[in-house]
């Protein structure tokens, strides 16, 4: 189990370094992550002004292992949003690049968050 404290360690390294290099959306290349872009109307604006509210309370589970791409740990964080509960995979990608967002869609079961 994390901290209270290495969640917003990693939050604000997330955060200085997006304000950096930006972001990369790879969550977009999934259906799963489409239909929910879609399905609630959800811009890549305002997905990044979703992205950018995230808190320590937000926090749900990581950080984990990136099997999928192998760049970086992820951490995932959960958004309501127009009554639906968003699931959010986040990471600091390589060095010297932008963050990552490789999940963005709605929780396919309740998610937990032990900072609330």
């Amino acid at each position: 189990m994390v901290s209270r404290l290495e969640v917003e360690q990693f939050l604000a390294e997330f955060y200085t370094k997006y304000s950096i290099f930006g972001i990369v959306l790879t969550a977009r290349t999934n259906p799963k992550n489409t239909e929910t872009l879609l399905g609630l109307d959800i811009t890549i604006t305002k997905l990044k002004g979703i992205i950018e509210s995230l808190q320590i309370s937000d926090y749900v589970s990581g950080p984990m292992d990136d099997t999928l791409y192998g760049i970086a740990r992820l951490w995932v964080f959960g958004y309501a949003y127009k009554g639906c509960e968003l699931y959010i995979k986040i990471s600091l990608g390589r060095p010297n690049s932008s963050v990552l967002c490789v999940s963005f869609h709605t929780a396919q079961h309740p998610l937990i968050y032990p900072f609330k």
